[in-house]
């Protein structure tokens, strides 16, 4: 372990856990991550739900602008990750999916 103080990550997932509604999330976001943090946030997440939805490596750095090497990083905790990625995008067809029908 190095000499750093460990900082827990359990309080910033509590945090978000108290937020209630898109505009109070935006706002917290908003504060605690600079511009291009939040623009790589959007963009991992955009290149994940390209890549779920089949697209190729080329199609996903065309339309995100995003580097291959990106592109690999989020296709990799795609593949072998801890399942956030799928834990989300169930959420969300599940919700598409009683909303049409």
């Amino acid at each position: 372990m190095n000499d750093k103080k460990s900082i827990d990550s359990d309080f910033l997932y509590e945090c978000i856990l108290l937020l209630k509604d898109k505009e109070s999330i935006k706002k917290f976001f908003e504060d605690l991550c600079t511009i291009q943090e939040l623009n790589a946030i959007t963009q991992r997440l955009e290149v994940a739900k390209m890549l779920k939805a089949g697209a190729t490596y080329n199609q996903v750095a065309a339309e995100t602008g995003s580097s291959t090497a990106t592109i690999s990083r989020v296709n990799r905790s795609l593949s072998y990750g801890n399942g956030g990625y799928d834990i989300v995008f169930n959420i969300i067809y599940n919700e598409e999916k009683s909303d049409n029908g």
